[in-house]
């Protein structure tokens, strides 16, 4: 018999394991898993113009080895955290960085656009481990009092893939061709699962290793049942997507509100964009230091309500004809910073669950950023009409109901809503 439903934030868990040091060699090694999944999505990214005049086929064709990947990785997740409650954290996640390199390997090999894409997919599906893994194998060893903490500081270095990826990955194009990228990704995959090998051990707790029976007995589906059950469990789900969403969203329709909207140059843009990544990394570093001083569900509601107060500044300055690219990027560093210091909050509310279940739920938390980011982002370019109302209409909602959630997860905290269940 297990508690269904996931513990209050405020409450310390005195089975949670003896804090341990952020600054040790164990914690960069889970800092650099995390960049798995920008080695296969963001380096490539510069890749797809010379990827298009190699193969000689259309941009729609040449876009696929950039956008099936991403629906792989989300997807992909639910795997990894599934598969990580039921073998154990390490295996997994070696197995997952090994795939992540055959599909490298694969793809350097490719003579023809379709097997590109398909080594693309292998590899795709083997970054998926990255993040989900880390933050499950954080959550064993720091416990939940440390694991804002830890994932705010693991979000930190993950944030940076993104940021750095696309530079270095277009200055490799240009000095080396597209397949010196997949060449640097399959080196660092290599050397991170070595470090992996020998410096990350097996952190499932040793009781939920040996219950073979329960394990035999659960398929995904029922894994799935029993967590989203729980409506702080559902809840805190649709606030990670949606706020997820509503970041990527901003970031994808902000180029074309710079460039087409205000007429400004692609450089101009780029120094502006900076902004985005700064807000959120910035989120990050409060939420790391702010800790589990207060709870998961107040700090939830506080940062999204941020993220819905931004949007609205934005968008009272935009209807009444303030558009201008401080506008844009101020108050969009503002929505930036918000979702920044929700993600550690949010994604450990996630895995406040039995320690059997801690993998499900971690892939879950992971396929829940992916999802939200790539459908929100994919819903603006089909209904972008070259205005910014469609931009502000799409973001605006998304973090009203990133909002909503946040506070059906605040108020089913109270203790009116604290009724024990058990999961059989």
């Amino acid at each position: 018999m297990l508690p269904a439903k996931m513990t209050p934030a405020h409450k310390t868990i005195s089975r949670d394991p003896k804090p341990r040091p952020f600054g040790n060699f164990f914690f960069f090694v889970l800092v650099l898993v995390t960049i798995i999944g920008p080695l296969s999505l963001h380096l490539f990214f510069p890749s797809t113009p010379s990827v298009k005049a190699e193969f000689n086929v259309s941009e729609s064709v040449a876009q696929l080895s950039v956008s099936a990947p991403m629906f792989v990785m989300a997807f992909m997740t639910l795997i990894f955290g599934y598969l990580a409650d039921r073998l154990g954290r390490r295996r997994v996640l070696i197995g997952g960085i090994l795939l992540f390199s055959i599909g490298g390997a694969i793809s350097i090999a490719a003579e023809t656009i379709w097997f590109l894409i398909f080594g693309r997919l292998v590899q795709a599906a083997g970054g998926a481990c990255g993040i989900t893994l880390a933050r499950i194998i954080a959550r064993d060893k720091y416990g939940q009092d440390q694991l804002v903490r830890a994932i705010a500081y693991l979000t930190m270095g993950y944030s940076l893939g993104p940021i750095f990826a696309p530079p270095i990955g277009g200055y490799l194009v240009e000095m080396f061709g597209w397949r010196s990228v997949l060449i640097l990704a399959l080196v660092a995959g290599l050397k991170i699962v070595t470090l992996v090998y020998f410096f990350i051990d097996e952190t499932k707790p040793t009781k939920a290793l040996k219950s073979d029976q329960d394990n035999e007995a659960r398929s995904i589906l029922k894994d799935f049942i029993l967590l989203f059950r729980d409506i702080k469990f559902t809840s805190l789900t649709f606030q990670i997507g949606l706020s997820t969403g509503a970041f990527f969203t901003l970031a994808t329709g902000a180029a074309f509100i710079m460039m087409e909207n205000l007429g400004r140059p692609a450089t101009e843009y780029g120094l502006y964009f900076t902004l985005l990544p700064c807000g959120y990394l910035l989120g990050n570093f409060v939420s790391g230091r702010v800790g589990s001083r207060v709870s998961i569900e107040t700090m939830v509601l506080v940062s999204t309500a941020i993220m819905v107060a931004a949007i609205s500044s934005f968008a009272t300055f935009t209807f009444a004809g303030i558009l201008s690219p401080m506008t844009l990027f101020g108050f969009g560093s503002a929505l930036t910073f918000g979702q920044g210091m929700s993600t550690a909050y949010a994604q450990s509310g996630l895995l406040r669950v039995p320690s059997n279940l801690t993998g499900t739920a971690g892939g879950i938390g992971a396929f829940a950023q992916m999802f939200g980011a790539a459908v929100l982002s994919q819903l603006y370019g089909f209904l972008a009409d070259g205005t910014v109302n469609t931009l502000v209409i799409i973001v605006g909602a998304a973090t009203i109901l990133a909002l909503i959630a946040a506070t059906i997860n605040f108020f089913f905290n109270h203790p009116i809503f604290q009724r024990s269940r058990t999961i059989t």
